[in-house]
């Protein structure tokens, strides 16, 4: 579905609510943008998703820019829809908006990201991932994986789009586990911003300003992805020299994994379309939702990484 031509067109022959009455179950979805091989692999399954439900869906991608989401949903405001579903670019400045897709009686469902209003009746429900667990689950692997290490373990941190929920929530769980013990060290940390072109950028900056790295900890695959680059053009063994430890599950970081590149991976499911439909359906028809619906995930070692490879979806 195109972005901005297809809401044009949507708007000019929309006009007055054709979709209300009896029309189709419309959703108007905008998304983050297409950053990474997660965010590809989470519009493919809301697009493949509302297509099997039936739903007719108004989709857009923000590029990044809040203000593009911002702007997609009003769109969606004025066309109507019965619907509206969005992952959030980064979690404040939602409040105006929200409260005029209420005002419209639009209900409103977050998917992937979290907003931090103050206002829960803004929007429906929130479906997606725990990211706090997502990193406590990375600094529990570490905490085991250099438990019997003797001085200091010196980490660099690659986080995720400045002022997002993955990026606040990945940092906090991981800081609040590694906590506990003073050998282990945040060297430096400094956004990727979720992309492999600047995970490998800046770790490029980190081996030529740290002298002594063990241990990365990115809050997606891409950006480890981008570092494992920046690694071996440095001349250092990922995985072997320098311990890699990333949150997603894509395919290409499993496939890393198996290769012993990097050395742990903890999943973050992108496959929410075929609840999201499910929940669209029910709010659309005014039926109570939880407040909040988490996605099962698991993590993956090397032989879990090996088993997953061929079936892997994304």
């Amino acid at each position: 579905m195109a972005g901005v031509a297809g809401l044009l067109l949507l708007t000019a022959c929309g006009g007055g609510g054709g979709t209300s009455g009896g029309g189709a179950l419309t959703l108007g979805f905008a998304q983050v943008g297409a950053e990474s091989g997660w965010r590809t692999a989470n519009t493919k399954s809301i697009q493949e998703s509302a297509k099997a439900a039936g739903i007719e869906l108004k989709f857009s991608d923000a590029q990044q820019k809040q203000e593009n989401q911002i702007a997609a949903i009003r769109s969606y405001i004025q066309q109507k829809v019965k619907v509206i579903a969005f992952s959030p670019v980064v979690e404040s400045g939602w409040d105006t908006v929200l409260k005029e897709a209420k005002t419209a009686n639009i209900p409103v469902i977050l998917t992937d990201r979290a907003v931090d209003s103050a206002d829960k009746t803004l929007y429906k429900t929130f479906l997606g991932s725990d990211f706090v667990a997502e990193g406590k689950k990375a600094g529990e692997w570490l905490a085991k994986e250099f438990g019997s290490a003797t001085g200091d373990v010196s980490i660099v941190e690659l986080q995720g789009t400045t002022g997002s929920a993955p990026a606040n929530d990945r940092k906090k769980g991981f800081a609040d586990v590694i906590a506990s013990n003073p050998k282990f060290k945040v060297v430096a940390s400094q956004t990727g911003e979720f992309t492999r072109a600047k995970g490998k950028e800046v770790m490029e900056a980190f081996l030529k300003s740290q002298p002594k790295i063990d241990v990365l900890y990115a809050h997606n695959d891409d950006m480890a992805l981008g570092a494992i680059e920046a690694i071996e053009a440095a001349g250092k063994v990922p995985g072997k020299d320098i311990k890699i430890v990333s949150v997603d599950g894509v395919r290409d970081a499993l496939q890393a994994l198996a290769d012993g590149k990097i050395n742990h991976v903890v999943e973050c499911n992108p496959l929410l379309g075929p609840q999201l439909m499910d929940l669209v359906k029910k709010v659309a028809a005014g039926e109570q939702v939880p407040p909040r619906i988490e996605t099962t995930e698991t993590e993956f070692d090397q032989a879990a990484a090996k088993a997953a490879l061929p079936q892997r979806q994304y």
